[in-house]
């Protein structure tokens, strides 16, 4: 009886910690943050990370999901004053969520009554390519971080959520 129920507290106790790998907030999506060094993304990865162009993005499977991370050499601080540092973060896995549950699948109605009294966020409709027709059925629902110089992005097509962007906040 003790060694089923060693057992179940294992199990309930790594099934909370796992569930924590899936958090999506203004800085990270899952276990990769903004600003987290080239060196520390990599050992999460497991796999060596490339310089991105903002085009082009390193494509990382985490515990199954698609995270893709943009890369770019920064200033951090004096003491590192080009560092290689992730700087941009998307998925459009449904296992991320925030921690007032939303994610891939909800609704811009779920996202507009989840922040409704959020300090700072947009909505504003998608372009095409080329920037100059406004796309009827596709948006952004974005939140802004002030504190941290972060911006946490839903693109939303026909009102239901199909990806998820956390990055730096260029107008920082």
């Amino acid at each position: 009886m003790k060694k089923i129920i060693s057992l179940f507290v294992f199990i309930l106790a790594f099934g909370f910690m796992n569930a924590q790998d899936f958090e999506v907030s203004t800085l990270r999506i899952g276990p990769y943050k903004i600003f987290m060094e080239r060196a520390e993304a990599e050992k999460v990865a497991g796999t060596k990370l490339k310089i991105t162009d903002g085009t082009i993005k390193n494509n990382i499977k985490y515990n199954g999901e698609l995270i893709q991370i943009d890369l770019y050499e920064s200033y951090i601080s004096e003491a590192k004053p080009n560092v290689a540092s992730v700087m941009g973060l998307t998925t459009t896995s449904k296992k991320f969520k925030t921690k007032s549950g939303i994610g891939i699948g909800n609704t811009k109605d779920d996202l507009i009554n989840a922040y409704r009294n959020h300090p700072s966020f947009t909505v504003h409709p998608a372009w095409d390519e080329k920037g100059e027709k406004r796309l009827k059925d596709t948006g952004y629902f974005t939140l802004e971080d002030l504190d941290a110089g972060t911006q946490l992005s839903f693109k939303f097509v026909n009102n239901i959520i199909t990806e998820i962007s956390v990055y730096l906040n260029e107008g920082c």
